[in-house]
């Protein structure tokens, strides 16, 4: 193995690249349904429009169940009551703890650049116990865009200490906003094939692809040189 001499920054999405969070935000998309007497979503239906943060899920389950989008702001608000709090069902992807911590160990600064607000976020590492592995988190709420604009990425890099000229770092994600982000910073993108992309693997830019988070560690250091 080939462990690069100045380990590079290692930034990661979250819904659908370290956790599995769609239980959870289904149970909370059915409640504000419920609340409003409208027709319930599956999981299925519900992961499918994870990944562009709260204001795009609700654009897409408004559409997908011909609800008056004049009354989206209600729903939203709802929604966010529930979500706060939305974490005894969300799970970590197998052998992404060990991952993690191989990557902490070789020195790579770790951080976290997602769609979803930071409060959410942090309660969601927090109650997973992985909080202290990332030196910087990023929300959909914390810069002014979202991905995919680079924005938010580029702020996570800043935040590890990146050159914003030159930014060597690496970008793990699974969707194709995760994707078009990285391409416009642009940093080097490896997309986990078991997260909730709807799109083909091969018509998204990507450097690599991996199912298993333990293959990870040693797929950043054959990617990541100085």
């Amino acid at each position: 193995m080939n462990v690069c001499m100045a380990p590079w920054p290692v930034v990661f999405d979250l819904d659908g690249t370290l956790i599995d969070s769609a239980p959870d935000i289904h149970a909370c998309v059915n409640s504000v349904l419920t609340q409003h007497d409208s027709p319930l979503l599956t999981l299925n239906q519900v992961r499918s429009f994870i990944g562009g943060g709260v204001d795009v899920l609700w654009q897409k389950i408004m559409a997908a169940q011909q609800l008056p989008q004049d009354r989206k702001a209600d729903y939203v608000a709802a929604f966010m009551i529930c979500y706060q709090d939305a974490t005894q069902l969300t799970r970590l992807f197998p052998n992404v703890v060990h991952a993690l911590g191989v990557l902490a160990d070789r020195g790579h600064p770790l951080g976290i650049c997602t769609n979803k607000p930071l409060a959410v976020t942090q309660a969601i590492l927090a109650h997973l116990d992985i909080a202290h592995l990332f030196g910087c988190v990023i929300g959909g709420d914390s810069v002014a865009q979202r991905k995919p604009h680079p924005a938010p990425l580029q702020a996570t890099l800043a935040g590890l200490g990146a050159d914003p000229a030159d930014p060597r770092a690496i970008y793990v994600g699974d969707s194709e906003f995760d994707a078009a982000c990285a391409a416009a910073v642009p940093v080097p993108f490896l997309i986990y094939s078991g997260g909730y992309r709807q799109t083909p693997i091969e018509q998204l830019p990507h450097l690599a692809q991996f199912d298993d988070f333990a293959s990870l560690p040693d797929l950043v250091e054959r990617h990541a040189t100085a």
